[in-house]
């Protein structure tokens, strides 16, 4: 549950100053890790087009602008860097449905509790992890995320972070989460010849251990694949609901 050295640079990731400087040389639109035509089949499955959604450390992609195309109504992008929330607020300024504030995760007290149907954080956890303080700072933004998403909400997660290093943060008893595993090749991934992989479907849930761990014989086809962690609050009342699995039409 320490800073994830390993994936890390010198750049502290945590820091808005180092976003500010970065936004301001980049500028243009850049998405970490996937785009939405990746994620949509999750986006979908778990998230209705009616929910309102939140997006923490939206950055300068282009997601959000493809979940409103796609059907989605009621988006608020928060993210610490001022640069880049005003770039994106010009950018969007005619599509009402996107929202967006300057704000650090750590702190979303300007959102009353249970706020959002879901919360979708791409890559944001990882930064964090990179930070300083890392296990506080990964404590401090999962709380929040809790507190605001309403029972029976999902907060969707897209890291490169292994159950090793992320379930210990996802499956604590305050939470209340239950959360399914998905693993999703990085974008261009080709299959080497004779490579084999413990992955049937990218659509289907990984099977976890007890302790939230993949299994020992689990087999990785792409070692640098994407991690997809879906966690729903629960609801008493919704426990006995019927869940479906993701489905082929919804790549369509």
């Amino acid at each position: 549950m320490f800073k994830d050295v390993s994936s890390c640079n010198t750049y502290n990731y945590g820091d808005a100053l180092y976003w500010d400087a970065r936004y301001v040389e980049e500028g243009g639109s850049f998405d970490w890790y996937q785009r939405y035509s990746s994620l949509r089949p999750f986006v979908r499955n778990y998230i209705p087009t009616s929910s309102r959604v939140l997006m923490v450390g939206c950055g300068n992609a282009v997601m959000s602008e493809d979940m409103v195309a796609d059907g989605y109504e009621d988006i608020m992008n928060v993210d610490i860097s001022s640069v880049a929330i005003d770039m994106m607020k010009r950018k969007y300024e005619h599509i009402p449905q996107l929202k967006y504030m300057q704000m650090d995760v750590r702190d979303m007290s300007v959102f009353p509790d249970e706020s959002f149907e879901g919360v979708i954080d791409k890559g944001t956890l990882d930064s964090l992890m990179c930070g300083n303080d890392a296990p506080i700072s990964a404590a401090q933004m999962l709380g929040e995320v809790s507190r605001l998403l309403k029972p029976g909400g999902i907060y969707l997660l897209i890291t490169y972070g292994d159950p090793t290093v992320r379930m210990p943060h996802l499956i604590r008893p305050v939470y209340n989460w239950k959360v399914n595993l998905y693993i999703i090749p990085r974008p261009g991934f080709q299959r080497p010849e004779g490579c084999s992989s413990s992955i049937k479907s990218y659509l289907e849930p990984i099977p976890i251990t007890e302790k939230g761990l993949l299994p020992a014989e689990f087999v990785l086809e792409d070692p640098d694949c994407h991690f997809i962690y879906v966690c729903k609050k629960d609801d008493m009342e919704l426990s006995s609901a019927t869940t479906y699995g993701l489905t082929v039409d919804l790549l369509q």
